[in-house]
């Protein structure tokens, strides 16, 4: 299968090393990825609060640019893969209120109408986790590894998002799919129960002591579960708990060093990929692997 992927803004920006990951690991498995053409913004969840429809209509752009993008595809839902934890969010809101309310489908149709687009509402929209651990399969994924990341306690953060409001793939509460991943992939997952508790979002640039303070409290409560590395699903999420352990110091008077990784940078070094390829020198707090 070849996939749809859109990478949002985020994966362009700050999130670039989970867009060089993600890509170098879709490749490493032999399966086929596309840019989604001429993307927009998906408006992220603050746009919602602003205008709801035209939040929808800005979202519906790319689904119904990746519903041409394969026309000849009429039966099956076509897959959009949505990295960033916000896209996946907003893009799965805007199908789901298209299909569920007629009145909001046909104004959002009304407006792509003068660009010349229509949405049939033939996409699916799917988070790389459900790709890699559902539709790919964790056998295939184990075969691919070379070096196991055997002695590495990693503490899987799934975030808000991705499992809140629309559980499709993975419990809503208490969500297994990355541990089940990283397992293939060798690693040792801790037990923690903050794994789907939100890291503040764009608090820490608004609110910053709110902010600050909930990201203490998930990078506190992931050391003391002995864990030697966070792996995360979204590129916010990345960068609250990573960029800002030395204001947490700071603030708090407590020093926690701790990586935080995207996921598939860990699946690309269980492959055997260069760190350069998965962007890992682009980390603030270095991830050190033990020899071997």
């Amino acid at each position: 299968m070849r996939y749809l992927y859109y990478p949002g803004c985020s994966l362009k920006g700050a999130g670039k090393p989970y867009e060089e990951s993600f890509l170098a690991v879709l490749q490493a498995l032999g399966v086929e990825s596309e840019e989604l053409p001429d993307w927009n913004c998906c408006g992220a969840t603050a746009y919602m609060a602003v205008n709801e429809l035209q939040a929808f209509a800005l979202a519906a752009r790319n689904l119904a640019i990746a519903e041409a993008r394969n026309a000849q595809q009429k039966t099956e839902p076509i897959p959009l893969v949505a990295p960033c934890s916000a896209c996946y969010l907003v893009l799965s809101k805007t199908h789901r209120y298209m299909e569920e309310y007629g009145d909001v489908r046909g104004r959002i149709n009304r407006a792509l109408g003068a660009a010349g687009l229509q949405y049939e509402g033939r996409v699916r929209v799917e988070h790389p986790l459900d790709t890699f651990v559902n539709t790919i399969g964790l056998g295939k994924i184990a075969e691919r590894v070379t070096a196991p990341l055997s002695g590495l306690r990693v503490a899987c953060y799934y975030g808000c998002q991705i499992v809140r409001p629309y559980a499709t793939f993975d419990d809503q509460h208490n969500p297994s799919s990355m541990e089940r991943l990283l397992g293939a992939l060798g690693a040792e997952t801790v037990d923690w129960p903050l794994k789907t508790r939100c890291c503040g979002g764009s608090l820490s640039g608004t609110i910053r002591e709110v902010g600050l303070r909930l990201c203490q409290i998930l990078l506190k409560e992931a050391r003391k579960r002995g864990a030697d590395v966070i792996a995360t699903v979204c590129p916010l999420c990345q960068f609250n708990l990573e960029c800002f352990q030395n204001k947490i110091r700071d603030q708090f008077g407590e020093t926690i060093e701790l990586p935080v990784v995207y996921f598939t940078q860990l699946m690309g070094l269980a492959f055997g990929l260069s760190e350069k390829t998965l962007g890992m020198q682009r980390l603030f707090v270095p991830l050190k692997l033990a020899a071997g």
